[in-house]
């Protein structure tokens, strides 16, 4: 959420079932297989999420990723909520969407099975939620974020180092029984204190008014007969690029980074390299950097016997350099020695303008 996580002791490769990769001609495109097989709550816990929401729900381990292990949290959460932000992600943010329906490696039941597990955490009795109607005003609700809540959550809930709280995907899995309980009571041992005796009920609906007035336009609801099995892997595409072109100059090896402008220029000059985008496989369809193709941080294994070691190999994703890291980690321990992490991320990149394309093709 950002499910993400951080891997301590040691090092899971978590794999979906059997899982094979094929090497073609030296630069050419590779096919990956991989079947289906359940896998435990606590197994995909500790393979997606743990690295941004830190083994025991800790949070904050990357990306200012919520705690989820939170007494208070998971007391106001109901599985609805937690269910859409598993599968849906938070656009705008590096919280992935993980469930196949929007392209993730997860079925229904294996979200179902990492909201049980996260249940385990809960040792606290569910909060008796406030579920009725919202009556406030949303221009005095507005007046009251803005006063309270930007510096955190950033204008109209967006842009913030906390939780997205006017997203559209967030607001569609949040009842207003579950804002009112955060709101009023805040959650302990978090810089979200409860506004209950600052604000009282009217000014907390009077935020929610506001919350639901900027995310009018829905996010579209997950398909319910489509897109339920797990998608298969997006295929490799020619690693490297420029298999004839020269060396680059002023890569770092791993555990050091290179700058985004270093790499672009190396492209540029057709430098022999890979670049390899660790996050999600819903991120990499969304938008990646041109070229690049998709090595998930989480199980890298199908992909290793496809990989050259003897280019180059750029991983990156947006944290700026979490996740990446965490790859560029596993391949380094297979014996990959040119890797090297992408600095600033894929968000200095695209800020940038430098080239991106959205699809499962590189």
């Amino acid at each position: 959420m950002k499910l993400q996580l951080a891997f301590t002791g040691a090092t899971l490769f978590l794999t979906f079932g059997a899982v094979q990769a094929r090497a073609s001609d030296p630069g050419g495109p590779a096919s990956v297989q991989a079947s289906s097989a359940p896998s435990t709550g606590a197994e995909l816990y500790a393979g997606m999420c743990a690295a941004c929401h830190g083994e025991k729900g800790e949070g904050y381990k990357a990306d200012h990723a919520p705690a989820l292990a939170n007494q208070d949290w998971l007391a106001a959460a109901n599985d609805g909520f937690l269910r859409v932000a598993i599968a849906e992600g938070r656009p705008g943010t590096t919280m992935s969407a993980w469930s196949a329906a929007r392209g993730g490696p997860l079925k229904p039941e294996d979200i179902d099975a990492l909201v049980a597990y996260l249940r385990v955490w809960q040792t606290t009795s569910t909060a008796h939620l406030d579920e009725r109607p919202v009556a406030g005003s949303a221009e005095l609700g507005t007046a009251v974020f803005t006063a309270r809540c930007a510096t955190c959550h950033g204008e109209k809930g967006l842009g913030g180092t906390a939780v997205q709280i006017g997203s559209a995907q967030f607001l569609r899995g949040a009842s207003d029984g579950f804002l009112r309980q955060v709101i009023g009571h805040g959650l302990e041992s978090t810089a979200m204190t409860g506004f209950k005796d600052a604000i009282g009920r009217v000014g907390i609906d009077d935020l929610l008014a506001a919350l639901r007035s900027w995310a009018s336009g829905s996010p579209a609801p997950l398909p319910t007969s489509a897109g339920t099995a797990t998608p298969p892997p997006i295929p490799l595409g020619p690693v490297p690029l420029n298999p004839k072109g020269p060396e680059p100059d002023g890569f770092r090896a791993y555990p050091s980074f290179t700058p985004v402008d270093v790499v672009k220029a190396e492209l540029a000059r057709g430098a022999r390299l890979a670049l390899l985008d660790a996050r999600a496989p819903s991120d990499y369809t969304t938008d990646h950097i041109d070229g690049a193709v998709s090595v998930p941080f989480y199980d890298p294994t199908p992909y290793l016997a496809a990989l050259p070691k003897d280019a180059w190999l750029v991983c990156y994703c947006a944290c700026p350099h979490h996740l990446s890291g965490i790859l560029a980690g596993k391949l380094a321990a297979a014996g990959f020695t040119k890797v090297t992490v992408l600095d600033e991320g894929f968000g200095v990149w695209k800020s940038r303008q430098y080239p991106t394309k959205s699809g499962r093709e590189p």
